[in-house]
This record gives C-alpha cells, sequence and structure tokens, in this order.
C-alpha cells in the first residue's frame, strides 16, 4: 500500500483523485484549508486509510508517517477565485510549491504539480504541444493564475535538477463533472446552472473562442499514470476535441432540455482564443488517452450530480 498525500484534496479535482487512490488500494492523506475546497467533496469518504490535514500549505507544514507520493493540487483555479484572492494564488504557486517538494524531499517521495494549460497563455501555436512557451500578460488579470503556475513548474525542475527530487509535471485542460462549484466562473458549470434554471446562457465574445473539455475520470487516470510513469518533463492531459463556446452552449441546452436563450456579453481581458492540447507525448509516454466525449460527459455530470448541486442549492 503507497500512502499518498494530495494537497487541494477537499477540491474537485483533488477528491476524485483522493477517491481514485482510495480505490486502487492506496493510503490518502489530504491537505486542504478549505479557502475554495469543501467538506461536501470528501464528506462520503469515511474509511480508516483516509486523514484529512486542515493546513495552509503557503506556511511550512509536516508530515510524521512515510509518504510515497506527493500530489500537488491546491490552487484557486476558477477565474472568479484567482481574481478574489491575487496574492494567495502567487503565494500558493511560489511558497505552498516550496513547501510540498521539501516535504517530497524528506521523504523521498514523488512529486507530481497540477500545472495547467494556461501555461501557454493565448497561443500562436495550434494545437498546443509541450515545447511551445506560451504567450502570456504576466500583469493582466489572469497573470496571477498563469505566472504562479509557471513559476510553480520552474521550481519543480529546479528541485529536480538540483536536488534529486522525483518529480513530474501535469498541464491540465478544461476538465469537467460531477463536484463543480456552479459559480465558479467557469463555462460548463455556469451553462448549466443557467440551462437548469431558464436563465439566459450567457457566451463571451461571439461564442467563436474554442477549448478542449476533459472528463474529471479522464483526467485523474492519466493523472495518476504519469505520477507511476517516472517522467520528469511536462505532459499536456486533455481531451484534443476542440469546441466553440457556442457549440458547448447549444449541447448544454439539449442534454439539460432548457428553454434558455444564448445572450452574448463582452470579452473578458485576455480570454484565450483558442485552446486544444497535442496529446502525442501522452499517448507515447504514458499509453493514455481520453474516452469520454463531450455530450456523454455532459451527461453523467448531470445524472450524476443532480440538479441541486449543478444550480446551487447545496454545496
Amino acid at each position: 500500500m503507497a500512502t499518498c498525500l494530495v494537497t487541494g484534496g477537499a477540491g474537485f479535482l483533488g477528491s476524485h483523485l483522493c477517491d481514485e487512490l482510495l480505490r486502487r488500494g492506496n493510503r490518502v492523506i489530504c491537505v486542504d484549508n478549505l479557502e475554495t475546497g469543501s467538506l461536501t467533496n470528501i464528506e462520503h469518504i469515511r474509511v480508516p486509510e483516509f486523514t484529512l490535514l486542515h493546513k495552509d500549505i503557503v506556511e511550512p507544514y509536516f508530515v510524521d508517517e512515510q509518504i510515497d507520493f506527493v500530489y500537488h493540487l491546491a490552487s484557486p483555479a476558477s477565474p472568479i477565485d484567482y481574481l478574489r484572492l491575487p496574492l494567495q494564488t502567487l503565494k500558493v504557486g511560489s511558497h505552498g510549491t516550496h513547501h510540498s517538494l521539501g516535504l517530497a524531499k524528506a521523504h523521498r517521495a514523488r512529486f507530481l504539480i497540477a500545472s495547467t494549460s494556461e501555461v501557454y497563455g493565448d497561443p500562436q501555436v495550434h494545437p498546443q504541444p509541450e515545447s511551445y512557451w506560451g504567450h502570456v500578460n504576466p500583469i493582466g488579470p489572469r497573470g496571477v493564475y498563469d505566472e504562479a503556475k509557471r513559476y510553480a513548474e520552474a521550481l519543480t525542475m529546479a528541485y529536480h535538477r538540483q536536488q534529486g527530487v522525483d518529480t513530474a509535471i501535469i498541464r491540465i485542460f478544461n476538465t469537467y463533472g460531477p463536484r463543480m462549484r456552479p459559480n465558479d466562473g467557469r463555462a460548463i458549470p455556469t451553462f448549466m446552472r443557467q440551462a437548469l434554471t431558464g436563465k439566459p446562457i450567457t457566451v463571451f465574445g461571439d461564442g467563436s473562442q474554442t477549448r478542449s473539455f476533459t472528463y474529471v475520470d479522464d483526467l485523474i487516470a492519466g493523472m495518476i499514470k504519469l505520477a507511476e510513469s517516472g517522467y520528469h518533463d511536462p505532459v499536456n492531459v486533455g481531451n484534443p476535441n476542440e469546441f466553440t463556446l457556442l457549440e458547448l452552449a447549444e449541447a448544454v441546452i439539449d442534454i439539460t432540455g432548457s428553454s434558455s436563450e444564448i445572450v452574448y456579453e463582452a470579452l473578458p481581458t485576455d480570454d484565450p482564443k483558442i485552446r486544444q492540447p497535442n496529446i502525442d507525448l501522452a499517448k507515447e509516454v504514458l499509453g493514455w488517452e481520453p474516452t469520454v466525449q463531450l455530450r456523454d460527459g455532459l451527461q453523467r455530470t448531470l445524472d450524476e450530480s443532480g440538479v441541486d448541486m449543478l444550480v446551487g442549492a447545496a454545496r
């Protein structure tokens, strides 16, 4: 039995990762300050192999027992969160990553950092391979998140090269599924909440900007494969099927049976025009590719979450 520490383990992705690691027979230590995570996401986990540590990883933290894997997922990740918590976002990317890497070093654990497709910014290369260095505005409103993740990647590689820490970097593309917060500002939970309450679906710009949406089960499978692979350089994990936001809105209306109309609002500053992963490396190194396509994933999200959760009646 391996012992896995998951920072941000009470968040959307972190809670799904905790579930899957436990399902595979691991012991899991979940570390979360519950700033953007929620006890609701992990209240169903009632097994002795699971421990919750209520800590803020911006400050040094320690674990007495042996750790085999550190999955560093902690960070505000939605626009609403990192615009509300800009300094905290930067500190989690810097101090939090430093402390988590130090923990991995002390325990000689394999360390995986959850980075993001946002390191590519508004890309000039399409689809985005790991070799692309990005086109990021460091002083724009999204810069606190984008640059925190870029810095965290650099810090991770510095620990690997200088300190010999066994590290991995996963670049996550837009991911969705049950336990998304309905009011976190991202497209799928926003569209589903609006559709289910019969309100207009708000599409930014003309809706032609694209995203590639990955169902959470696929993402978690790729993450664990990378953690267990021994590979050190960044790896894109995402679904290469690209959709415009207008196509997404129409799919949500169809699946929910909603009568909502689509309305258009001004495009946010530095909103990426395109987003699509090149996953050749994930296929080659991990033998991974997604299996759940968008409409199936949206239906599973609706079925497994329930209407009350998606519209914000529960948290």
